[in-house]
């Protein structure tokens, strides 16, 4: 926590940019430090796709889940990708808080 603010990381599939822009904008206003992705890979971002590079965003996401107090996941319909599932499993293993858009149904998680 930095000061009286909880620092938040957002997780989740960058073909939602959309709804990563709104969670970051509701939660900033809810009085949370937000950290997003860097890249919008599935959203029109291609660099994304050059050599090593995806690699290097997904060491440096879970390296922002280090810095944080909990996750964000956007699961826009229940979505949750293998990228995304390991960042939850990352967070869950190093007692980070898992905060979800929308409901879990248990056979997704």
């Amino acid at each position: 926590m930095v000061g009286k603010y909880k620092v938040v990381t957002l997780c989740g599939s960058t073909k939602f940019k959309e709804d990563f822009l709104a969670a970051q904008k509701e939660l900033t206003l809810k009085g949370y430090i937000v950290i997003s992705v860097g890249l919008f890979g599935h959203s029109g971002d291609n660099e994304v796709w050059t050599e090593g590079t995806k690699e290097m965003l997904d060491d440096m996401h879970k390296r922002r889940i280090d810095m944080s107090d909990e996750i964000f996941v956007i699961n826009k319909n229940g979505y949750i990708g293998s990228s995304t599932r390991s960042e939850i499993e990352y967070a869950e293993k190093t007692g980070k808080k898992v905060n979800y858009l929308e409901p879990i149904k248990a056979a997704t998680k």
